[in-house]
Formats: C-alpha cells, sequence, structure tokens
C-alpha cells in the first residue's frame, strides 16, 4: 500500500523533546484502506512526539464523529469516537512492524509514516455494532422497527393468557416432582 505523505513525520531536524503535529482525518484517509463503512468522518488528531536519544514515542489522541447506518435499522447517525494510542520507534537493521506498539525502522532513516497506527487506534476503538441513540432511548420512528416488533416471537405468557393449553402430560410430570 503506497504511503499518504501528509502522515510521513521527519523526524531528522526535530530537536530532543516533544513535537505535536495535527492531522484532520475525512472519509478520503479511510477510502485509502477500502474501509467503506463510514458515510463520512470528521476526526481531529493530534500526534505527540517524544524525541530521545535513541527511540521516539508517539502519542495518538483523536477525537471527532463519523456518519454511520446503524446495525437495525439502517438509519444515518452520528457515531462519537476518542481514544487514544501509544507506540514506540526504534532504530534497528531492518525494517519490522511485527510488534503492535513497537516498530523498528533501518538506521538511517528520517522519517516515519503513522498512517497504519492512526488507522487501526480508530477502527478498533469503534463499538462491533453501530445502534442508534433513538433506538436506546425509545425515540427514534422507523417502518422498520415496526416491522421488527411485528415479526418478534411472542411470549409463551402471551400465548398461555390467550387460552391456548398446555400439552396435559406436563401436568402428569408435575405430579411425579409433588408425589416424593
Amino acid at each position: 500500500m503506497r504511503e499518504l505523505k501528509e502522515f510521513t513525520i521527519p523526524f531528522v531536524g526535530l530537536k530532543l523533546g516533544q513535537h505535536s503535529f495535527h492531522f484532520e482525518i475525512a472519509n478520503t484517509f479511510f477510502e485509502h484502506f477500502e474501509y467503506d463503512e463510514f458515510n463520512t468522518a470528521r476526526i481531529n488528531l493530534t500526534a505527540l512526539l517524544d524525541k530521545k536519544t535513541t527511540l521516539l514515542e508517539f502519542t495518538l489522541s483523536y477525537d471527532g464523529i463519523v456518519n454511520v447506518p446503524c446495525d437495525i435499522t439502517n438509519e444515518a447517525f452520528d457515531q462519537e469516537v476518542s481514544g487514544s494510542y501509544h507506540f514506540v520507534v526504534k532504530f534497528g537493521e531492518t525494517f519490522n512492524d511485527e510488534n503492535e506498539d513497537l516498530l523498528i525502522i533501518p538506521h538511517g532513516s528520517y522519517e516515519v509514516n503513522i498512517q497504519q497506527y492512526i488507522y487501526e487506534s480508530i477502527i478498533l476503538s469503534l463499538p462491533s455494532r453501530f445502534i442508534h441513540p433513538g433506538i436506546e432511548d425509545g425515540s427514534l420512528q422507523s417502518d422498520i422497527l415496526d416491522k421488527l416488533e411485528e415479526l418478534s416471537p411472542k411470549q409463551l405468557k402471551d400465548t398461555a393468557e390467550e387460552g391456548a393449553e398446555l400439552d396435559p402430560r406436563w401436568d402428569e410430570l408435575k405430579k411425579l416432582l409433588t408425589d416424593k
């Protein structure tokens, strides 16, 4: 996958200490990763780089809104997304990104691309199911919700109240429990 240049941070000219980088993440960022679950995305991300003599420490902090369809009704709504992620960049013989919290880049590198870490931290902070807040508080009126309610299985108590008789064999078995 090709790297997006705006997420490549050149660290060779930076002094030791903390440096802050700000990014605005939009839907085009997720389209680059072929992730099309969002209608729109507006996320503000701050990458705090703490440059030390032998390593780089990154802390990604983000918050914003993604517009997603509800998994139950397919109604679009704004889902808040926020979180942070911390990882370390060290220098070694070869490039190695097998560890999720440690990135090893070759000696002599002068920049690091953090797009994969941004993508993974945002996606993993999302809930596994998107449920419209109107469903939880009962304020959403939808034809789909009405149909789901209509087709939902009725409780056994409802059928007993309507006069439907239970199988008489169960009554005989219940007598065995009381005939000790």
